[in-house]
């Protein structure tokens, strides 16, 4: 009777009854007929099965609502006379639901679909319910739902460490390209001016020593750019002072002004202190280049378990991941390493807050400073 969609009401006569039960008990889907009183007066093997019982007499002359249909799945009484399922008794109408709750004998609740039809009973107008019991079937869509999300997690984290892996060779290809055009052609200048001066010393001791000079001069300017260089790799402020003093000279750079700035000075793990401060530096210069904000503000607190920042800002709004050279998405990578996942509030004309939780390690775990 799967999939069976009974139109009107079936006579059947005491003759009739013995066949029937016949055809109804070689069916594989639970059957089972309530008289007009709402009384059930058959129930075929599968449905005993289904439900919990060893056989009709267990069942027989009970009401059907009160036994299997009498709670909703919130645990709410569910009264008869709003039952669906015995409506074809007083209607003559066929009754189809996808999705209800029966009991079991024991007490648990499983998910059925069922249809209701109006059957004539020596008594009067009864009903005949076929259902089907879902929970294979919902396990099967929630495991299916639970792939397709395993896999998107995965088809992300693949994309997050393509775009991490080509933001480090992008990020080499940067440093080398600094080192190449600025310290670089310094030491080399600085190199031939020294190799002219020992040439020059006994000669032209006045050359030389201008030589010497202008070498000297060579040599920190390319100790100021290798510092500079190092600063954007990872400020020595963080590495010296902790993050509270590299965020206030990274503020400090800004042309807004960062209000409130509340960091607190206790230090961190390494990973972290970095991942945030870069967190913190990369979303300041999206505010900058982009939200058109008079003001700016950071925070970050610090509990036992976790450690929330917050950066937000006054401007235009609007912003999304997506969004093209904001640099959103590999703030998320580079967040995402450490668990984490941002939180991304942009309402038009009413600023941006970019927000991210970081689980802290037990206090053990902290390295030695």
């Amino acid at each position: 009777m799967a999939g069976a969609q009974p139109t009107g009401p079936t006579e059947w006569s005491v003759e009739a009854q013995p066949f029937l039960k016949a055809i109804l008990d070689c069916v594989a889907q639970p059957v089972w007929v309530v008289d007009h009183d709402g009384l059930i007066r058959f129930a075929n093997p599968a449905s005993l099965a289904t439900l919990g019982y060893d056989d009709l007499s267990e069942l027989e002359g009970k009401p059907s609502h009160e036994t299997i249909h009498y709670k909703h799945p919130d645990g709410s009484y569910y009264p008869a006379e709003d039952c669906p399922l015995l409506r074809p008794r007083a209607t003559g109408e066929t009754v189809h639901t996808e999705e209800d709750w029966f009991f079991r004998r024991d007490g648990t609740m499983f998910p059925v679909s069922y249809w209701s039809a109006p059957i004539d009973t020596p008594d009067g107008r009864g009903a005949v319910l076929a259902f089907t019991n879902t929970e294979e079937q919902r396990r099967a869509e929630r495991a299916e739902r639970e792939r397709d999300i395993a896999q998107a997690r995965a088809g992300e984290a693949r994309a997050a460490q393509r775009r991490i892996v080509e933001a480090g060779d992008l990020a080499r290809r940067r440093v080398t390209r600094d080192l190449h055009d600025g310290a670089q052609q310094k030491l080399v200048s600085l190199v031939v001016n020294l190799e002219l001066a020992r040439e020059l010393t006994a000669s032209e001791p006045q050359h030389a020593a201008e030589l010497l000079e202008a070498a000297t001069q060579q040599a920190r300017a390319a100790i100021s750019e290798l510092r500079e260089l190092a600063s954007g790799i990872h400020p020595s402020l963080l590495t010296t002072r902790g993050l509270r003093a590299a965020v206030e000279a990274l503020a400090d750079e800004l042309p807004l002004p960062i209000n409130p700035l509340d960091v607190p000075e206790m230090r961190l793990p390494t990973v972290i202190e970095g991942s945030v401060y870069f967190l913190i530096s990369e979303a300041l210069t999206n505010v900058v280049k982009h939200a058109s904000a008079r003001a700016a503000g950071v925070r970050v607190v610090v509990t036992d378990t976790k450690l929330t920042v917050e950066v937000g800002d006054d401007g235009i709004g609007g912003a999304v991941f997506q969004t093209a050279g904001h640099g959103l998405a590999g703030l998320a990578d580079r967040v995402g390493a450490l668990g984490v996942t941002l939180q991304l509030e942009s309402t038009r004309s009413s600023g941006t807050i970019l927000r991210a939780d970081i689980p802290l390690p037990e206090a053990d775990d902290h390295p030695a400073r």
